[in-house]
């Protein structure tokens, strides 16, 4: 069997909105999608609705709107015809990106030509489950099965997964393996003898980068004006549900602080319930760490074959990807062997990776995994990153896909790198090159 070639047709997103009083907090996410893929149809009309043959949308789970056929919803409402296939995965905070490239395997094997991938979240309200004031759930004994496993996770025979320049210390590996996305950034920042220092410059030189983006128009046209209504809260800051708030057409990522500087950062406390394992400083604040957001996500993905024939110019070609795991203790240094996968299959080296975005998640996390894998720092986000842009855990996979495939076009460079890590101890990543 010949495999074809994957290209990004186009990628374009919402604004990301802070998860719990943003712009969005009282308008349906399935609303918010219709709009996207409506304007990303919109403006490459050489593209049919009936040419879409499947969508596939990522999400965490947090949106009731697009619980269980949430990516027909989108479908529907953006006007897609009822023959366009739709469907549904979950993997955590790779989510949308794992949807993009299930839609690309599609491609390259020849049973579609062309897919949209999606990918949603809605952090402002509850996520997931487990012990809430000291009830007792279904989750909560899974957990403790979990943590009953340890022994046997630690002892594990290593594989490449498991090849870093130094070895995970054994008071990290004797931690708890189901822990909070936060302590997993406190480990990894111990491991890796990572600064409170570095991590708060590498927060402020994102928001720098984000605003200088922001004055040259970087991401006007990754950014889909979204038509809401703004919330309307009580006293006590709660939602008034039959009330709406002015209209209002959203267009900027909220996450972003212009001015921040390292003496605001350094003044942070850590953040609660954090612990060090290893009795050390505590290292992991709101500053250092991304916001919780609400946001859409999408990228038309097409055969380079259909595309030429149909006189499209798009983005990039995908040339590689790559999912790895990873002890969960250290779930922030995924990206690392996910990474190593995707250039062995794009037959490259990471020397010759002339852009990345890399989800800041945790500036803990970015740092000694930039390290690991020998890319310059100087290419890693020049537009700023999630710890600026945020981080709609469902929705950020495919936006750095997007905003990778952009980059390198704009840059005149040749290959990008998008890649992040996932809850429960994994990365994900996709590596595109430039037409």
């Amino acid at each position: 069997m010949e495999l074809q070639n994957v290209v990004i047709v186009d990628a374009a997103r919402s604004a990301f909105t802070r998860g719990a009083r943003g712009a969005f907090t009282a308008t349906r996410l399935d609303e918010i999608g219709a709009q996207v893929v409506r304007a990303l149809l919109e403006r490459n009309p050489k593209v049919s609705p009936h040419m879409v043959e499947d969508m596939g949308l990522g999400q965490v789970g947090s949106a009731p709107e697009l619980a269980g056929i949430g990516a027909d919803n989108v479908a529907k409402l953006a006007g897609l015809p009822a023959e366009v296939a739709t469907f549904e995965t979950n993997r955590q905070c790779g989510s949308s990106m794992d949807t993009l490239q299930r839609i690309a395997t599609q491609i390259m094997v020849g049973a579609i030509d062309c897919g949209i991938s999606i990918g949603a979240e809605r952090m402002g309200r509850t996520l997931g489950g487990g012990r809430r004031d000291g009830e007792e759930t279904p989750l909560t004994k899974f957990n403790e099965r979990r943590l009953q496993m340890s022994d046997t996770q630690r002892n594990l025979p290593p594989n490449f997964a498991d090849d870093f320049s130094r070895p995970i210390p054994d008071y990290i590996l004797d931690a708890p393996p189901v822990t909070s996305m936060l302590q997993t950034a406190q480990n990894v920042a111990e491991w890796y003898e990572v600064s409170r220092e570095a991590m708060d410059q590498f927060a402020v030189d994102s928001h720098a980068k984000y605003g200088k983006a922001l004055e040259n128009n970087v991401y006007a046209e990754e950014i889909i004006p979204i038509e809401v209504y703004l919330p309307v809260f009580d006293d006590e800051g709660n939602v008034v549900w039959d009330q709406k708030g002015d209209q209002k057409v959203v267009t900027f990522d909220e996450g972003y602080r212009a001015g921040t500087n390292i003496e605001a950062l350094s003044g942070l406390k850590p953040i609660p319930g954090l612990k060090s394992y290893g009795d050390k400083e505590l290292l992991i604040t709101a500053g250092n760490s991304c916001p919780t957001n609400d946001g859409f996500s999408a990228a038309l993905l097409m055969s380079e074959k259909k595309a030429l024939e149909l006189g499209l110019e798009p983005l990039a070609r995908i040339k590689g990807f790559g999912i790895a795991g990873v002890k969960p203790q250290v779930m922030g240094i995924g990206p690392v062997p996910a990474t190593r996968k995707a250039l062995r299959h794009a037959g490259i080296e990471a020397g010759q990776i002339d852009r990345v975005e890399f989800n800041e998640a945790f500036a803990a996390q970015v740092i000694p995994s930039i390290e690991e894998l020998g890319i310059e720092m100087g290419n890693v986000n020049v537009n700023g990153g999630s710890l600026a842009i945020g981080h709609p855990m469902g929705a950020t996979g495919a936006r750095l896909v997007g905003t990778v495939a952009r980059e390198v076009r704009r840059s005149g460079k040749q290959y990008g790198l998008a890649t992040q890590c996932i809850g429960a101890g994994m990365g994900i990543s996709t590596i595109v090159e430039a037409l």
